[in-house]
């Protein structure tokens, strides 16, 4: 395999304000995550677990794929 690496792309704010009333601390007790996480999430700074990714997608009631892509 080759040394670059890949982006994990999120739709997070997008979705929490299009579709919640939450704010990023209210989405970080739901996935049990810090609001720095959340935050640092959103600014992809900061690329999830697995774990986590699914849970947040899970909260949202979405599919994986509408909140998280991958970018080669």
């Amino acid at each position: 395999m080759g040394g670059k690496k890949g982006e994990v792309k999120n739709q997070i704010k997008r979705i929490r304000l299009a579709r919640t009333d939450w704010t990023q601390a209210d989405l970080a007790e739901r996935v049990g995550a810090t609001r720095q996480t959340i935050i640092a999430i959103e600014a992809g700074k900061y690329a999830p677990s697995l774990v986590l990714a699914f849970r947040i997608a899970q909260v949202f009631g979405e599919p994986f794929e509408e909140v998280f892509q991958y970018k080669p």
